[in-house]
């Protein structure tokens, strides 16, 4: 079964939340379960203005520690984590993917404030900096009492390795910005391929249902006749997965380059016009020329820009200044 797959753009704005457009959140719908990227100021607003349900929400992954990148963390925590005095609808621990500091950040937060959940939270931290051994992991008796020990990932072949669940894997790779940060790149598994067209097995095959299904998974039949049959004989190649590559801020992505070869899709941040490229990459960001050269080299099918600066205003608020 083809599995359903879309994007919802909560907030595509740099720096803070406007009237017009949130600070950086990305969610991505797999077959309704909801996996957020970046949880900037007021995310938990937007979030309820969309069709995104917060309790259907099980994985955050968060792209490095700018405040608009970050912000919103702890209150949308409490909004799908079900607070001490809510209930939680989904009782499996949430988790955190980000770099070293994602976990003390929200344990600092969530203990400073009093914050208890219903369910707990796990966090796993990319060692962007070889900082295993400068930076400890909190003891079990320094965590917050929902939070399980946090776990570090190293790298590996110049990318992270998150997790694989079901027909998905998340990798993670390193971008050059002011602080540690990752792009997620999310990749469906292969499909088996289709009956070939011109094959005098496949009446024979798909005249036996049970069978279609044995030689789909790479099983050679015999049919009631005799007639031995090979996936190869009737099977055409596998079709690949779709690549889902949502990027953090940054300057310079080639890092990362290698895990997004023929991506579906590249979100890519462009805060600035492209006029003003030297001060981009003097601040760590991109121009949506940049983002496009980025999309080329990996021969992506399409790319969406995000991540505007706010000097760049809606173009109804700008006709109305005019009027004004």
């Amino acid at each position: 079964m083809v599995a359903s797959v879309d994007l919802v753009f909560l907030g595509t704005g740099s720096c803070y939340p406007s009237p017009t457009r949130g600070a950086s959140s990305t969610v991505l719908r797999i077959n309704g379960e909801c996996w957020m990227f970046d949880c900037g100021e007021g995310t938990q607003v937007q979030l309820q203005k969309s069709i995104v349900k917060p309790g259907k929400i099980t994985k955050i992954f968060i792209t490095h520690l700018h405040g608009d990148h970050l912000f919103g963390l702890p209150g949308l925590m409490c909004l799908i984590q079900g607070t001490a005095n809510g209930l939680a609808t989904n009782l499996d621990p949430l988790k955190l993917y980000g770099p070293v500091g994602l976990a003390q950040y929200i344990r600092t937060s969530l203990k400073l404030s009093g914050t208890e959940f219903t369910r707990p939270y796990q966090v796993f931290e990319f060692d962007i900096e070889n900082t295993l051994n400068k930076v400890t992991n909190a003891s079990s008796e320094d965590l917050h009492r929902n939070e399980i020990q946090c776990v570090r990932i190293r790298i590996n072949h110049n990318s992270f390795f998150a997790f694989e669940e079901g027909q998905f894997k998340v990798m993670a790779g390193i971008l050059k910005h002011r602080l540690p940060c990752v792009g997620y790149v999310v990749t469906e598994k292969q499909s088996p391929g289709t009956l070939k067209h011109s094959t005098t097995q496949k009446k024979q095959v798909s005249l036996l249902d049970h069978f279609y299904g044995k030689i789909k998974s790479g099983e050679t039949i015999v049919t009631p006749n005799g007639i031995e049959i090979t996936p190869k004989m009737v099977i055409g190649p596998p079709k690949p997965g779709r690549k889902v590559v949502i990027l953090g801020d940054t300057c310079d992505n080639t890092e990362i380059e290698h895990l997004c070869d023929d991506a579906s899709i590249v979100v890519h941040e462009a805060t600035h016009q492209d006029e003003l490229k030297d001060k981009a990459i003097e601040c760590g960001h991109s121009t949506p020329s940049m983002a496009a050269e980025f999309c080329k080299r990996v021969r992506a099918k399409s790319l969406v820009l995000t991540h505007f600066s706010q000097r760049y205003k809606d173009e109804k608020d700008e006709c109305k200044n005019e009027d004004d």
